[in-house]
């Protein structure tokens, strides 16, 4: 069976989907991040290292694979 994403634009919409949901018995579950974990971590990291000043430039990608 195929699986549907909804983004509700607001609380409401959010409660009238789930309400909807429950009363015809279809299994859901709510997530509130849309991006993968592995993703989030990554981000959170290097805004971390931003922070702390520890940027690296970017000069090619010949300079990374060395």
């Amino acid at each position: 069976m195929d699986a549907l994403i909804v983004y509700p634009e607001n609380k409401e919409q959010m409660v009238a989907l789930k309400a909807v949901m429950k009363a015809m018995k279809i299994s859901f579950e709510q997530k509130s991040e849309i991006y993968p974990e592995h993703v989030v971590k990554g981000v959170k990291a290097s805004l971390k290292q931003s922070e702390e000043g520890k940027l690296t430039p970017y000069t090619g990608i010949k300079d990374m694979l060395n």
